[in-house]
C-alpha cells in the first residue's frame, strides 16, 4: 500500500463518484476505478458499494477513511518536520560558553535573534572552560563553543574564529598604593601577589597572567587561585592580592574593589566562536549566520 493508494480512496470516499473524484486527481477514471479495486483485494475488505447510480462507504469504509486521513495528515506533517529540520529550523543546538561571557554584550544579543529567528529550536547552554569546551568539541558532546583565547592555534580538529576582543583588567583593592592610578604598567607590578585560576582550570588567564609580568621582566607571585572569577574580586576586596580578568567583569561592583586598565597592546582577551573541522549542519549553520550578523563590525 502506497500514500498514493490512500489519496485515491480519500478523493472517492469525499466525492462519491469515480467520475469527478477522477478529475479532482487528475487521472482517468479506469485507472483510478482499478487502483481501488487493487487496494480493496490487498485490505480484503470492500470499501465502497458500488451501483450504476451511486457509490457508497461500507462500514469497513468509513471505518479506513478515518485512519487513512490519520495517516496521511502524520505523513504531511513528517514531511513538514524533515524540511524544517533540512532548513535548520527545528531539532536542539548544544552551545558552550565561558563564565564572564553573560557579562558581555555578544552571548545576550546572539542567543535573542537566535530564538526570534528560530524559536522552535531548543538551545542547550553550559558554562565550561574552553579547554573543556574544546574536548567536548571533539567528542560531539558541543555543537558549537564560545571560547576565550590569546593564542591562536587551535586544537587538532577544531576550527576557531575571533568574533570580539575585551580588555584586561587589574582588579585591585581600593587600598592599595597604586589604585588611584588612571592606568598601570605590568612594570609597576614587581612583587606583588596575584590572585588567578588553578593550572588546570581550563583557561587562558594564567599563561597571559604569566606572558605579561615575563615581558615585564619578572615571574608573576601567585598567592591564590580560585576557579570562579567573582571568587577573585571576593579575594581582592579582602587584600589578598591582584586579579588580572576581562573588562566585560567590571559590572560586578564589590565594595573595596578597583578596576585598572593596562598600558599593554597584548593585555587582551580575544573572544571565538569554535567548531569541529566539518561543514556544519543546518542548525549550526543558522546559529553561525545569526552570530556573523550580531557581530559583524
Amino acid at each position: 500500500m502506497e500514500l498514493r493508494h490512500l489519496r485515491y480512496f480519500i478523493a472517492v470516499a469525499e466525492e462519491l463518484n469515480f467520475t469527478r473524484a477522477a478529475a479532482r486527481l487528475h487521472i482517468g477514471q479506469p485507472p483510478l476505478s482499478m487502483q481501488i479495486r487493487d487496494l480493496e483485494q490487498e485490505l480484503g475488505a470492500r470499501l465502497f458499494e458500488r451501483s450504476k447510480r451511486r457509490v457508497t462507504l461500507t462500514e469497513a469504509g468509513k471505518r479506513f477513511l478515518e485512519r487513512a486521513r490519520d495517516i496521511l495528515a502524520q505523513a504531511a506533517l513528517a514531511a513538514a518536520e524533515a524540511r524544517r529540520a533540512g532548513q535548520g529550523e527545528v531539532g536542539e543546538l548544544r552551545i558552550g560558553f565561558t563564565s564572564s561571557l553573560p557579562y558581555t554584550e555578544t552571548l545576550p544579543a546572539v542567543l535573542d535573534a537566535y530564538r526570534r529567528r528560530y524559536p522552535d529550536v531548543r538551545l542547550q547552554l553550559e558554562e565550561m572552560f574552553s579547554t573543556d569546551q574544546f574536548t567536548a568539541l571533539a567528542r560531539g558532546e558541543l555543537d558549537v563553543g564560545l571560547v576565550r583565547y590569546h593564542s591562536p592555534d587551535a586544537p587538532p580538529g577544531i576550527d576557531l574564529r575571533e568574533i570580539g576582543r575585551d580588555a584586561l583588567r587589574l582588579v585591585l583593592n581600593t587600598g592599595h598604593a597604586l589604585a588611584k592610578a588612571p592606568a598601570l604598567r605590568f612594570e609597576q607590578l614587581e612583587g606583588e601577589g596575584f590572585i588567578t585560576f588553578p593550572p588546570d582550570a581550563g583557561t587562558g588567564l594564567p599563561a597571559i597572567l604569566r606572558h605579561l609580568c615575563r615581558r615585564a621582566g619578572f615571574e608573576p607571585n601567585v598567592v591564590q587561585t580560585a576557579r570562579e572569577a567573582t571568587t577573585q574580586i571576593g579575594l581582592v576586596a579582602a587584600g589578598l592580592g591582584i586579579a588580572l580578568l576581562p573588562s566585560p567583569l567590571e559590572c560586578v561592583r564589590i565594595p573595596r574593589v578597583k578596576y585598572l586598565p593596562i598600558e599593554d597592546e597584548e593585555a587582551y582577551f580575544s573572544l571565538a566562536v569554535a567548531i569541529r573541522k566539518e561543514a556544519p549542519a543546518p542548525l549550526l549553520a543558522g546559529f553561525l549566520a545569526v552570530l556573523d550578523h550580531v557581530c559583524e563590525p
